[in-house]
């Protein structure tokens, strides 16, 4: 029996796919190595990590021993395993590279259509269920779409942005869940009490959680706090409004990506 859940989050999902494969299908090979603003990754490795993370995702769900072997990798070098993933999989041509995310997107959507029900899939941090991992993997395709998008405006190749759509909501969500997991990584206390947060939608609408009393809450564009909670952009540009001090706070930490806290997005404005 289909899961209504899953089914939206993974059309979403083929949607946010799907444009970015078509911004980079007609890129030459000198588009696919412009620098992003991701220190260190190009075009292509930012499209590799994702394939990675797909193909780690469907491994998931393999046999223990295929899963325990990626474990005992990233113990070996925790801090670097993912960028060296992602570096050492963008030495593949361009029509490789792109080859194999077709087939790691292709993979992960059957894998997790076929998961059982009540089925999680271990993962570097909690074990995660089929619609968290789907959701997951929205978040990341939409933030390195952001960080292609901004390489490609930076070279002339294109002129704008994506178009936010709804679709983000999802990556609102993982970034609102993930508030205490933001204090822990940066090795803070959470505060005690859940923060009201409300964000006005790309179509209008106002998405809302937490208690409407809460004496902390933040408000504002949830592209921003998208944004802002994937790293791909710094508080200060930000139209986000928060009142009461933890609520300031965790805005200057907001982390909805699993590992270390990175270094964040320097101020534009």
């Amino acid at each position: 029996m289909s899961n209504p859940i899953l089914e939206q989050i993974l059309g979403d999902l083929s949607a946010e796919g799907d444009r970015l494969e078509q911004l980079v299908t007609p890129l030459s090979d000198a588009q696919w190595r412009v620098a992003t603003p991701a220190d260190g990754w190009d075009v292509a490795a930012q499209v590799s990590h994702l394939a990675w993370t797909d193909e780690t995702a469907v491994a998931a769900a393999g046999p223990k021993e295929q899963w325990d072997a990626l474990v005992m990798k990233a113990i070996e070098d925790p801090a670097g395993y993912v960028d060296q993933e992602a570096l050492e999989g963008a030495k593949a041509s361009a029509a490789d590279l792109l080859a194999r995310w077709q087939a790691s997107r292709s993979a992960l959507q059957q894998t997790l259509r076929d998961l059982p029900d009540g089925t999680k899939l271990p993962w570097f941090g909690p074990p995660m269920s089929a619609t968290s991992m789907a959701t997951a993997r929205f978040m990341e395709t939409w933030a390195h779409s952001l960080d292609v998008h901004e390489a490609l405006i930076s070279t002339g190749s294109i002129t704008e942005m994506p178009e936010p759509t709804d679709r983000i909501k999802h990556v609102a969500h993982i970034a609102v869940r993930t508030r205490n997991y933001s204090y822990s990584v940066n090795q803070l206390p959470a505060p005690d009490e859940e923060f009201r947060v409300e964000l006005v939608a790309p179509s209008g609408e106002l998405w809302t959680w937490g208690p409407p009393g809460a004496a902390q809450k933040v408000s504002g564009p949830a592209y921003d706090l998208c944004r802002l909670a994937t790293q791909r952009v710094h508080r200060d540009d930000t139209a986000l409004v928060a009142v009461g001090a933890d609520a300031e706070q965790w805005l200057t930490i907001a982390q909805c990506f699993a590992g270390p806290p990175g270094a964040g997005r320097a101020v534009r404005s």
